[in-house]
């Protein structure tokens, strides 16, 4: 593996994101210098707050799209330092990105070459954090990286695949065109401490509303599948690709299947709890099933996620109570 120079300077934008404000932590353990971007439209400030005062840390708020974002962080950072620029800024919850359709198409397309833009001023490395929604309703199962997806282009939820989807076109173009030196990381199902209540996902709210002592919402009739990946297995992964010399996209997610009703029943179980149900009608172009396939990750970066759902869904609600 190639590693990054110790003591280099890491640009995480998105950082004060749920993933990406734990990359924040995992990069500053790993005795890099972090600098942090966000524009705090889904991310939460309260995130970093632990870091503030920190050294090696720095919070620029600012919206990637914008070049004079941009031109903030080569004023905080020593661009001759910076050895890794990682796009983590984009709504990642349904709620979010419909409330926000133009602003993901706009950050993951003019945001993402404005960062790609950096990192080649820098000579730096660039991750790119893509989506297992990029398969869309998946014909393929389990997902491997050779499946090229089944994503509906108009329909509500085209606005964060579509957005993904270019840009890793993006950057696989500049790999091929400028010798961009990146990764790019299909991030799936991830789950833990410092999601939004309100982000939309199934598992926060589930644990959110079991907290509540509400009904569980179940869409549709709970057959549809989910792969629940721990964020400290996923960040670790995510860690591993940036540190390689693995070139195109490589699913980052944990291999074991649950149907959303099997998830109800492990929130249950961890709560001692006995959880109503309500369930509701299924929302357009939901993915029946998700699972990723991670040969590539276990294979060439020697990954597999460790914490099972039963106790990473523990420790998500021992950090909530």
């Amino acid at each position: 593996m190639t590693s990054l120079p110790t003591g280099s300077v890491i640009v995480v934008a998105g950082g004060a994101g749920f993933i990406g404000s734990h990359l924040c932590d995992r990069l500053l353990a790993d005795g890099y210098q972090v600098v942090a971007v966000d524009d705090l439209s889904t991310g939460d400030p309260g995130n970093l707050a632990h870091l503030q005062g920190i050294d090696g840390f720095a919070f620029v708020e600012g919206d990637i799209v914008m070049p004079s974002t941009i031109e903030h962080l080569n004023d905080v950072a020593d661009p001759y330092d910076i050895s890794a620029v990682l796009n983590f800024a984009s709504p990642a919850s349904p709620p979010a990105y419909l409330q926000r359709p133009l602003e993901t198409l706009a950050v993951g397309s003019t945001g993402t070459w404005n960062l790609i833009n950096l990192a080649m001023s820098c000579s730096a490395r660039f991750l790119m954090a893509s989506t297992s929604e990029v398969y869309g309703d998946p014909l393929e199962h389990p997902q491997a990286e050779t499946y090229w997806g089944n994503v509906n282009p108009v329909g509500e939820r085209s606005v964060y695949d579509e957005a993904k989807r270019f840009s890793e076109a993006l950057v696989a173009s500049h790999q091929r065109s400028s010798r961009l030196d990146a990764r790019i990381v299909r991030i799936f199902n991830t789950y833990g401490p410092r999601m939004q209540p309100d982000d939309g996902r199934v598992v926060t709210n589930m644990v959110h509303q079991s907290l509540a002592g509400k009904p569980l919402t179940i869409y549709g009739d709970g057959s549809q599948t989910r792969s629940f990946c721990y964020v400290t297995d996923e960040v670790d992964g995510i860690v591993r690709l940036l540190q390689s010399d693995v070139v195109g996209p490589v699913n980052i997610g944990n291999p074991n299947e649950f149907t959303i009703r099997e998830l109800a029943d492990v929130i249950a179980e961890v709560l001692g709890a006995d959880l109503s149900i309500e369930y509701l009608p299924l929302p357009s172009d939901d993915p029946k099933v998700r699972q990723p396939d991670i040969s590539r990750a276990r294979d060439l970066l020697g990954w597999e996620p460790k914490v099972q759902l039963r106790d990473g869904i523990r420790q998500m609600v021992e950090s909530l109570q």
